[in-house]
């Protein structure tokens, strides 16, 4: 009886041992993984300015998320955000564009930042008068809840082409980051329209092919009436933004190059916005399946960009790509003059 007893309390005992050394494997293999996100982020007190060093731990950055999701559900109080102090503020710097550019990635990917807290919609605050008319406290309290020493990123992809936005920005802070993400500028047109050809299926409504609405049949010249051509003339754009901003306050993303190589992209904004580097490789990983990279926060919790980005384009006329691509030439040449970045486009 005695021997049956010992028998069993050493059973017990390797099973309790084994679960002892799980959970310290478990705990050593999180703190590896904490280590390679860079557990201490130093940042600037006043961004762009003078350098004032303040310690953010990580993981308090890691449970600040989780707080302000579930506040966001209304499960937390406003008595423990104030006591996090956390705030809500304005923007220090905004994706003013393009459509299709590449905007929501770069926000989700800028995100892993754990000094960089991200307006999880757009706002359109700018853009839309209505909304304009509310004022810049409406705007302040359609920010995310963030510690004082963080930056909060807005992204609205109409900014960039609608002629108000400028002076309204300037009005705001004349000393703004910007960010401009740019792709190609005749495959972002055919995925612009294969955006709202998607819209339009949905509603089992018809539309015109791309060809037709990109070359003007009356002239067979580009249609610079429609809409996907013109976003796509970014210098034009540009050039109403330097009216009220040096180019200095601009950072111009290469949208292609993100997809295919997102680390070297975000190194550069990082510098940019005077952030120190802590976005790595292990952040983000290839998801075969999908086709994208798709972003790494911690050892538990992973994302990718939701299903609609990456929509398969419609086949167009090849003459037609050389058309649209002979007419955007002069004006991309303009916009590598004006910006100094030189990007790949044929």
């Amino acid at each position: 009886m005695l021997f049956k007893q010992q028998a069993w309390l050493r059973q017990k005992l390797l099973v309790l041992g084994s679960l002892a050394v799980g959970s310290l494997l478990y705990l050593v293999a999180r703190v590896g993984s904490l280590d390679r996100l860079q557990p201490l982020c130093p940042v600037e007190g006043r961004f762009g300015g003078a350098r004032s060093q303040v310690e953010l731990p990580l993981r308090a950055l890691q449970f600040k998320r989780g707080l302000l999701h579930e506040f966001r559900k209304g499960n937390t109080s406003k008595e423990q955000v104030r006591l996090h102090d956390l705030v809500q503020q304005l923007p220090k710097a905004i994706i003013i564009g393009v459509r299709k550019g590449g905007t929501r990635a770069l926000l989700e990917m800028l995100n892993l930042h754990p000094a960089v807290v991200k307006a999880s919609q757009e706002i359109h605050f700018f853009d839309n008068d209505e909304n304009y008319a509310k004022g810049i406290e409406w705007y302040r309290k359609k920010m995310p809840f963030s510690y004082p020493q963080q930056i909060t990123i807005e992204k609205s992809p109409a900014y960039f082409i609608t002629e108000e936005v400028p002076e309204r920005i300037y009005k705001m802070n004349s000393s703004i980051k910007l960010l401009i993400i740019v792709r190609e500028p005749t495959t972002r047109a055919i995925s612009d329209y294969t955006q709202v050809l998607e819209g339009k299926e949905r509603k089992n409504k018809t539309y015109y092919k791309f060809e037709k609405l990109a070359i003007d049949p009356n002239t067979c010249d580009v249609n610079t009436k429609y809409k996907a051509v013109r976003t796509s003339i970014y210098t034009k754009h540009l050039e109403r933004w330097l009216k009220y901003f040096p180019i200095e306050q601009f950072h111009i993303v290469d949208g292609d190059r993100l997809i295919t190589e997102p680390l070297p992209e975000l190194q550069l904004v990082e510098k940019f916005l005077n952030l120190p580097p802590r976005i790595s490789q292990y952040n983000l990983y290839f998801n075969a399946t999908r086709g994208f990279y798709c972003l790494r926060f911690n050892i538990i919790f992973n994302k990718c960009l939701a299903g609609s980005k990456g929509r398969i384009h419609p086949e167009v006329d090849p003459s037609v790509i050389t058309k649209l691509r002979k007419f955007f030439h002069p004006f991309n040449q303009k916009f590598y003059q004006i910006t100094g970045r030189t990007l790949n486009w044929p």
